[in-house]
């Protein structure tokens, strides 16, 4: 079954993870965490999200981000495809470094909001690296009670809901952290019964989903040709023509691979449409996703791709 579109929600909280691949570590070093967390500061400038709360792990992380206009998939598309590319230049390797593609839930602020950020808080505890999160150094928790200063996270969303007064501010919310130190792992944050990408009831299903999925709907194989024609210089009756020109191979495979990529239509749809075997496509559209996952221009000029059609 294909998967549902991501759900693009302009000022929305989402709760973020990014696991690494075979469930190896991603932070090997506190030189690797630093450069992550200069990567976040970049992206809070570039592609306008907000950083409301963050835990790194060893061998996956959590993020809690406000979208800005720009879509999260952009601006977590670049961070990890950065990442990768610095780790493994660190350690003169090529591969994945991350699990397949990040998870985004969008959450319910309103009933969610604070118990997302203290389940990140927690994550360290619950895993028994420590005994409290103050004494865990690569999450939020320690920013948000003073004894980090992290420019790049917002922290002022959740601490006003604590009073206005910093100083006690932040001891409630230090206190509320405490209150679920006992809590274990929960589902609740990964994603719903009724849809797995929100984390909230029905009223908030009601409120987000019909709204978010007419206006996310996915490019039309049409659409997507199009696009790739006038990147190309070519005419649509040339990527259905019978010739093996290199560049008309190129535009078609790279078509059929957006079409894919983006859930547009099916396989045997594509191919009826260029006139060619769905087995043809298929290997073609394999190699695509393959350079897709090395680090490169090629990832890159791809992950372009996928973001520009679905800007168009």
């Amino acid at each position: 079954m294909a998967r549902k579109p991501r759900l693009h929600a302009p000022g929305g909280l989402y709760h973020v993870i990014l696991r690494g691949n075979a469930r190896e570590d991603v932070f090997l070093t506190q030189a690797d965490r630093r450069y992550f967390y200069d990567l976040l500061a970049e992206g809070v400038e570039r592609f306008g999200y907000r950083v409301h709360a963050f835990c790194l792990m060893t061998n996956h992380l959590h993020l809690a981000l406000q979208a800005g206009e720009s879509s999260l998939s952009a601006g977590m598309q670049n961070l990890s495809f950065r990442y990768t590319r610095h780790l493994n230049a660190r350690l003169d390797r090529i591969g994945h470094v991350f699990q397949g593609r990040f998870k985004a839930f969008l959450v319910d602020h309103d009933r969610y909001g604070l118990a997302l950020v203290r389940y990140l808080h927690l994550n360290p505890v619950r895993s028994r690296m420590v005994s409290h999160p103050g004494g865990y150094a690569w999450s939020s928790h320690r920013a948000y009670v003073g004894q980090e200063v992290l420019a790049w996270l917002t922290t002022n969303w959740i601490l006003g809901q604590f009073g206005n007064q910093l100083d006690p501010a932040r001891r409630r919310f230090a206190a509320f952290v405490d209150a679920g130190a006992r809590d274990g792992h929960s589902e609740v944050f990964y994603g719903g019964q009724a849809d797995g990408r929100v984390v909230g009831e029905e009223d908030f299903l009601k409120k987000v989903l019909p709204k978010h999925e007419t206006i996310r709907k996915p490019p039309s194989l049409k659409q997507i040709v199009a696009y790739v024609c006038e990147g190309y210089g070519l005419t649509e009756d040339a990527l259905s023509a019978q010739g093996r020109g290199r560049q008309t191979a190129q535009a078609r495979a790279l078509a059929a691979w957006l079409a894919i990529q983006l859930r547009s239509c099916a396989l045997t749809e594509v191919a009826e449409h260029f006139s060619r075997s769905p087995s043809t496509l298929s290997h073609q559209i394999a190699n695509l996703e393959k350079l897709s996952r090395s680090p490169g221009e090629i990832a890159d000029a791809l992950r372009k791709h996928l973001y520009a059609i679905m800007q168009a």
